[in-house]
């Protein structure tokens, strides 16, 4: 996949940046070809040698219509999830590490669902809080919004489900 300067992208487990610069780069004795992202929720910046750019997962932010089959599946889909926590945790970190926005929705309300049945481990709670930031910060770049509208129009599909969120804090 390739990408040019000023494209929006989505580097799983990170959020969405931007493709600041592509340079060559001589880090391992052979010149390389690299994207320099700026991401977006805390400015870091991050280099991604072009040859690894499938094996990171790096995307294009999804499109409006994505956006409405998360949506949708937020609010009627199903979930299916390993009962054992350590089968969940390894399924929902690799949905996380490599995934499409559908993934992170489906991580989320996972334990969405999951955390209104019993306690979440520190690590399922973290990764709950992180996957409704990145639906959050992916959806308001895919539909050009403020996150309060994002979070305000995921509550709402949730609602229909009869989910309630509480907003990490």
């Amino acid at each position: 996949m390739q990408f040019q300067i000023g494209d929006k992208v989505v580097y799983p487990n990170q959020g969405v940046g931007i493709v600041e610069q592509i340079s060559t780069r001589n880090l391992t004795g052979q010149a390389e070809m690299f994207y320099l992202l700026k991401l977006g929720c805390n400015s870091l910046r991050v280099m991604v040698p072009m040859s690894n750019v499938m094996s990171v997962g790096l995307r294009r932010v999804a499109k409006n219509q994505e956006v409405g089959t998360v949506l949708d599946y937020l609010n009627k889909g199903l979930i299916k999830t390993p009962h054992d926590w350590k089968s969940r945790f390894k399924v929902n970190s690799e949905k996380m590490r490599m995934g499409t926005l559908k993934d992170v929705a489906e991580v989320f309300k996972t334990l969405l669902v999951l955390s209104q049945a019993k306690p979440l481990s520190f690590r399922e709670k973290r990764m709950l809080d992180r996957s409704w930031l990145l639906l959050v910060d992916e959806i308001a770049v895919a539909r050009g919004l403020a996150k309060q509208a994002v979070e305000s129009q995921l509550t709402k599909a949730l609602a229909k489900s009869n989910l309630k969120v509480l907003l990490p804090s």
